[in-house]
């Protein structure tokens, strides 16, 4: 089962008061429903892949307009050929959807009802049946963090978004494929939208997997970090040697002092040590304290002895 279905799954089992039912049930029919007539007047056609709000919605219909809706199941043809299950309302049409605000004497409406999403349960019970309806999330064990929303109705996207920064989640919307999509893409805001549908297990993995993989990136960085600069060090003393050797092959042509020799003797012995292990070094040979700044210093001197010798030898 993908992390979507999961989450969906743990919003659907979660208990509802009448008020949250209703206002989760008009996010779920604004966003997969659709009114048809014939002969015996209107009905309700809602229809989703997942068999878990499907029996979600069944049980919102009978238990908040006492109606019971004829399930059918088809067979996708094409891609994966999964289940479509559909739920169609014969009796009290009209009814379910002018209580939910979905249906008035000016027609169909997208967008969320004030009634049903003034107080901040009902608001969050509306966000969590757009997500059912629409919403998918990447398993957090991927490479992205991105959740979205996609609706067909340019009115409810901006609902969506609206609510959602209403919670202080930055949504932002694109529109793809003549489809709206309500999307967020930094971890701790999903986070907070999973916090915020009572989706506490999925929270659970989520953060699991997020701190894992964020402990994982920094230590991956630190690696990388401490390599750039165990090479550079190398490469440096690669360079500090060959001076060494040129010093030493002219020893009889320049004065060298004691304490740049003392520099040059440990730097021969500890080819691949840092700054710090070459003072710490030194201390322990010869008994001298010196700074950091002052091994740099010193092993600038031995380069700037060298160098002239170089050319000489290249001329």
């Amino acid at each position: 089962m993908s992390f979507t279905s999961e989450t969906k799954q743990q919003i659907c089992y979660e208990k509802l008061d009448e008020k949250s039912g209703r206002a989760q049930l008009c996010a779920l029919l604004q966003m997969r429903a659709s009114l048809h007539m014939n002969w015996q007047g209107m009905y309700l056609s809602f229809q989703i892949e997942n068999a878990t709000i499907a029996k979600h919605v069944f049980q919102l219909m009978k238990s908040l307009y006492q109606v019971d809706p004829r399930l059918s199941v088809l067979k996708k043809m094409q891609l994966k050929k999964n289940n479509i299950y559909r739920l169609q309302v014969y009796e009290k049409t009209k009814e379910i959807l002018s209580d939910l605000m979905i249906l008035t004497d000016t027609g169909l409406h997208f967008s969320p009802p004030a009634v049903y999403t003034r107080s901040q349960t009902n608001a969050r019970a509306y966000l969590q049946g757009c997500f059912l309806a629409g919403g998918s999330i990447n398993d957090p064990k991927t490479t992205n963090y991105h959740l979205e929303i996609a609706t067909h109705e340019e009115q409810m996207a901006k609902g969506i978004q609206k609510l959602m920064q209403r919670f202080y989640l930055p949504a932002k919307m694109i529109v793809r494929k003549n489809t709206y999509v309500v999307y967020l893409k930094a971890g701790d805001k999903i986070a907070d939208f999973l916090r915020l549908c009572n989706a506490s297990q999925a929270l659970f993995d989520f953060e699991d997997s997020r701190i894992q993989r964020d402990f994982y990136n920094n230590l991956k960085r630190l690696d990388n970090c401490e390599l750039a600069n165990e090479m550079k060090t190398l490469k440096a003393a690669q360079e500090q040697l060959n001076y060494i050797e040129v010093l030493e092959k002219n020893a009889r042509k320049i004065k060298i002092s004691e304490k740049i020799r003392h520099v040059m003797e440990i730097r021969k012995r500890f080819p691949e040590a840092n700054m710090n292990e070459l003072c710490e070094q030194c201390y322990l040979e010869y008994g001298e304290i010196i700074s950091k700044s002052g091994m740099k210093h010193r092993l600038n001197k031995i380069k700037e002895l060298a160098k002239p010798l170089m050319e000489e030898e290249h001329a």
